[in-house]
């Protein structure tokens, strides 16, 4: 018998002082041997808890085991059996913390690489420049509405075209994808991939309408009239901001707007591109997940000469995957752990120059695990900087509800739906992803879809 495989395949990457100068993807995926390698690493559980760790419930030994057969074309459908997006979610999703946290080599050495095989089939299948379509159903003759075109709304789309149900998208935004576009930026999820997972569910008979602002182009109710259900996943894109002094300066931004301007209209490409992005040469950003590390390397490639992340709580405690937070720290970002900012501060002209910070120190666990942050008394102190960057969270755009009577929020603006089945308040509407939860993970956005996609087909068909 072999000794088990204990380490995984390392990912290709740029090299640190080239990346930073560009906007071009860090990781660089698998080749075909390194994926074949990897993909031998696995035991083939008889229970396999990998498995139920994916929240869309992706068939992962089956598509391994098609790796190492170099059956590519099987391993990718058998991802898509369950997941429209697989490119993506090889990248961006938190495989760590869900499916490889599930895997048994895990109890003595590393996990398997299930997310960066999952992306090697998805970057394999668009090498081929075709793209295998199931086969379609006819149609059944109910029609759903699905407003937002993120990873909730998409996978609703999908999984009901392939139902017979005839799908509208409605984005309120010219380009599709909701946070897969505007929020993560190109080095970690170039565009084009979004945009080619984008058009694989569109080949599926998915009807997509841009420019289209549910609750001011057509109401909710107005939307009921036409379609036999809704679904919303409309995401959560209003930010949050620490209402301390100083926010309206000049140079302050919400995580939201900066990556915005970058992401979706391309500031990065200025003059290229419309949207210019003011070169800040000492930068800020509060929060310590993963669009806080998002924001801090996007100022870094739009030039500037230092860039921190102002956390408050230390290292331990940072949210961000532990990925994203050695690549930010091998590319110069700083960290300044423990740290509190309370005030900002301009110049005559109204433009951020100084920060004033506290320090703080760690008590005892809160709610959420973690050690609670407890300012220290007379420790204040000055941070000269340019811009700053707020990346402590966001509540969904409040539009929506407020024009749809009957549809219950929670505290936080939330639309308030079961965590099972995305059904709502309002009778024929579901809702799903960030705008239910606030703001989450990719992956856990597509699997409230599923559940919700399952309800609505139970809830039209009678099905069980």
């Amino acid at each position: 018998m072999s000794p088990l495989d204990l380490v995984k395949r390392p990912m290709p990457k740029q090299e640190p002082f080239e990346r930073v100068r560009n906007f071009d993807e860090v990781a660089l995926g698998y080749s075909v041997e390194l994926a074949r390698e990897e993909a031998g690493r696995c035991l083939d559980c008889k229970k396999p808890g990998c498995v139920g760790g994916c929240p869309v419930g992706i068939d992962i030994p089956g598509f391994i085991h098609c790796i190492t057969e170099g059956d590519f074309a099987g391993g990718i459908r058998a991802i898509k059996q369950t997941n429209a997006l697989p490119a993506v979610c090889g990248r961006v999703c938190p495989q760590e913390e869900q499916c490889e946290m599930q895997c048994i080599l895990r109890k003595k050495g590393e996990s398997v690489a299930i997310g960066r095989l999952e992306r090697f089939l998805a970057d394999w299948e668009a090498a081929q420049e075709t793209t295998e379509a199931p086969p379609l159903p006819p149609l059944n003759g109910r029609s759903i509405a699905i407003v937002g075109s993120g990873p909730a709304g998409i996978t609703v789309a999908a999984d009901l075209a392939l139902r017979g149900y005839k799908i509208t998208m409605f984005e309120a935004l010219h380009e599709a994808g909701g946070v897969l576009t505007y929020g993560i930026p190109e080095f970690r999820l170039p565009k084009a991939i979004v945009r080619r997972e984008v058009q694989y569910v569109r080949s599926l008979g998915v009807d997509l309408r841009l420019d289209f602002v549910v609750g001011k182009t057509r109401t909710m109710d107005a939307l009921l009239e036409s379609f036999d259900a809704v679904f919303v996943g409309a995401g959560a894109g209003l930010p949050w901001f620490m209402d301390i002094p100083g926010e309206n300066l000049n140079g302050v931004y919400s995580a939201n707007e900066y990556l915005t301007r970058c992401n979706l209209m391309r500031g990065f490409r200025f003059p290229a591109f419309d949207t210019p992005l003011k070169r800040s040469a000492r930068v800020a950003v509060f929060g310590g997940g993963n669009v806080a590390m998002d924001s801090a390397r996007t100022a870094l490639r739009l030039g500037a000469d230092e860039v921190h992340i102002v956390y408050r709580r230390s290292h331990d405690e940072l949210p961000a995957r532990a990925e994203e937070v050695e690549n930010a720290e091998e590319e110069g970002v700083m960290f300044d752990f423990l740290t509190l900012p309370v005030r900002l501060i301009g110049n005559e002209r109204g433009w951020l120059t100084e920060i004033e910070c506290r320090r703080m120190e760690l008590g005892e666990p809160d709610a959420s695990g973690r050690r609670r942050p407890i300012e220290v008394a007379g420790s204040e102190f000055m941070m000269r900087m340019d811009a700053s960057v707020c990346a402590i969270g966001n509540s969904p755009n409040p539009l929506i509800p407020m024009t749809t009577p009957g549809l219950e929020v929670g505290k936080r603006g939330n639309i308030v739906a079961d965590e099972e089945t995305g059904l709502t308040s309002r009778r024929r509407v579901w809702a799903g992803g960030d705008v239910v939860t606030g703001a989450a993970t990719v992956i856990s956005a597509m699997g409230a879809g599923r559940r919700a996609a399952q309800s609505i087909h139970e809830a039209l068909s009678g099905a069980k």
